[in-house]
């Protein structure tokens, strides 16, 4: 059974960082492609960032030049860290393998102004 298992949200300022990770179960960790999305209140869940199995990653306009997604093979685990963070980024980010229908819970990110 496929389990994704993020973490590392919370509450912080704006301008400050938070370093999200997706811990994968149940998958060949290493065949695999993943994205982090997230959906902010009243909003529907909209793609942050991706990266394919070789390392090459794609990110859309909002996450260019602040966020940056990694994985760690050896740990089954993306990451992915945020910098310069925005009122905006408010949301719950989830985790996914690309072309699956598996999500994790999510994690919280609150920026305060």
């Amino acid at each position: 059974q496929v389990q994704l298992v993020e973490s590392g949200g919370g509450l912080v300022q704006s301008g400050g960082s938070l370093r999200l990770s997706c811990v994968a179960s149940g998958i060949i960790f290493e065949y695999n492609a993943f994205a982090w999305y997230r959906r902010s209140p009243g909003n529907e869940r909209e793609l942050v960032a991706s990266i394919l199995n070789d390392g090459r990653t794609n990110y859309v306009n909002f996450a260019k030049g602040r966020f940056t997604i990694s994985r760690d093979n050896a740990k089954s685990t993306v990451f992915l860290q945020m910098n310069s963070l925005k009122p905006e980024d408010t949301a719950v980010y989830y985790c996914k393998p690309l072309g699956s229908g598996y999500w994790g819970q999510g994690t919280r990110v609150t920026v305060s102004a």
